[in-house]
């Protein structure tokens, strides 16, 4: 069995692995470490929880060369602040014992508070996109001593709209440096900003693109709307207590409030709510408070899917599908983590059928649908949103089925879902979607 001696690492970053407990390297930091030392461009793909922070740090922090002087040697981009905070503690607990100072930025604080920290210096800086080009065009934050640039998370930074500071800050820093870049999927808009800035960077991948991690359960519900869905949630609360440290993804800020509004008088005290109208400080407060095992769950939008440290997760409820097939992977990453076991529970109403199917095709994996619970009732309530969109062949079945049971019949059959091929039966999920059309469609958008 590999362990960290064998990385021969700096005795001060070797003793704080070992008050961390930490005695053998994950694939990714066995894979990254002898490319990262060798100065060359790298590019890893890897998935979240498998260690990629140590990965990029341990052969960083062996080479790092103290140099008197206030500007930083290393700098590291993520695409959150709560990413931010997370790799400076990560920092903090390997260079306990080296003389390294180490500072985060990020938005939504005051600039003027960092622009003072980041003149008393810094050897290694982690900051947000954003926040470090304001810095840098300020004058502030200067790249004169950059000799290793880390972007983490590549493709998310991208997702978020992040290429044009990402660009700005790669054109102010002098070309010859080190190029450490980690993303969990490989997209045409990664490869092309590779192309303009790096120099033939090598690949070091540790599971395929969109490859779903074996450790993780999916499972899958066809529900008809919002309201449905919260009472299928309630349901799984209350009756599997296996439920214990649950992330519940949805897509937006209103959605989250709306959620937590409906499920809180059951499960009072019990779930947090995350999202970028949240402040700074309770974003961080009830992520601690989770992480301390003093709330069950999160209700969160994909500002938490990626990158974040939260240990033991043993489910992740996708209450909406994502938007992007590839979140879905983020999503799911969350739990499984380590040598431990997770489940994933996706809700799919008609409307989110093709962004199902997208996610289906990405992993390359039929994902079977669990028939509906006879005992969770089915609401002909709708909000908003629904009103709009509701496909009327599927609500008027729906009103007409309620309460005899007929419905959650249509659920068991549909439990294998067809992504093509010959069959003697035509099978519909809702009774309304053509899974054929929507599998080619996708398929067309993945070779895009």
């Amino acid at each position: 069995m590999s362990t960290f001696e064998q990385f021969n690492l700096p005795k001060s970053v070797q003793k704080a692995i070992d008050e961390l407990g930490f005695t053998t390297p994950t694939p990714i930091q066995e894979k990254s470490f002898s490319v990262i030392m060798s100065g060359r461009d790298m590019m890893g793909i890897a998935q979240t929880g498998t260690g990629k922070t140590f990965a990029y740090l341990l052969p960083l922090l062996k080479l790092y060369k103290f140099t008197n002087t206030n500007t930083p040697k290393i700098v590291i981009l993520v695409p959150t602040r709560e990413l931010v905070v997370q790799v400076v503690e990560e920092v903090e607990k390997l260079t306990k014992y080296m003389s390294v100072s180490t500072l985060g930025i990020y938005g939504g604080v005051n600039i003027n508070t960092q622009k003072k920290a980041v003149y008393e210096g810094v050897d290694i800086l982690v900051g947000t996109p954003g926040r470090t080009m304001d810095l840098a065009l300020d004058a502030v934050v200067r790249f004169d001593e950059t000799q290793k640039l880390v972007i983490d998370e590549f493709d998310e930074m991208l997702n978020l709209g992040f290429r044009t500071q990402l660009t700005a800050l790669l054109a102010m820093m002098k070309t010859k440096r080190q190029n450490i870049l980690f993303s969990a999927t490989m997209t045409e808009e990664v490869d092309a900003v590779l192309n303009d800035f790096f120099d033939y960077p090598e690949e070091v991948t540790l599971s395929a693109s969109g490859t779903p991690l074996e450790k993780i359960k999916q499972i899958t519900y066809q529900v008809p709307n919002f309201n449905t869905k919260v009472n299928l949630l309630k349901h799984l609360l209350t009756s599997d207590e296996s439920m214990s440290r649950v992330l519940v993804f949805v897509n937006n800020k209103k959605i989250s409030d709306m959620l937590f509004e409906s499920i809180d008088e059951e499960f009072e005290g019990q779930f947090g709510v995350i999202h970028s109208n949240k402040s700074q400080n309770y974003r961080l407060s009830t992520m601690a408070e989770f992480q301390e095992g003093n709330l069950r769950g999160l209700i969160t939008t994909d500002i938490m899917a990626r990158g974040l440290d939260i240990s033991n997760i043993t489910h992740v409820i996708n209450f909406e599908m994502p938007e992007l097939p590839e979140l879905y992977m983020h999503r799911i990453g969350r739990t499984g983590r380590a040598d431990a076991e997770g489940t994933s529970i996706s809700f799919v109403t008609p409307r989110e059928e093709e962004s199902f199917v997208e996610v289906e095709v990405l992993m390359n994996k039929e994902l079977e649908i669990t028939p509906f619970p006879e005992e969770v009732e089915i609401s002909i309530k709708l909000i908003g949103p629904e009103k709009d969109r509701q496909p009327v062949k599927f609500l008027m079945k729906k009103v007409k089925l309620e309460g005899d049971g007929a419905y959650h019949e249509k659920a068991k059959k549909n439990t294998k879902v067809n992504l093509g091929g010959p069959s003697k039966t035509k099978k519909k999920t809702h009774g309304s979607v053509n899974r054929n059309m929507l599998k080619t469609r996708a398929q067309k958008k993945k070779k895009k």
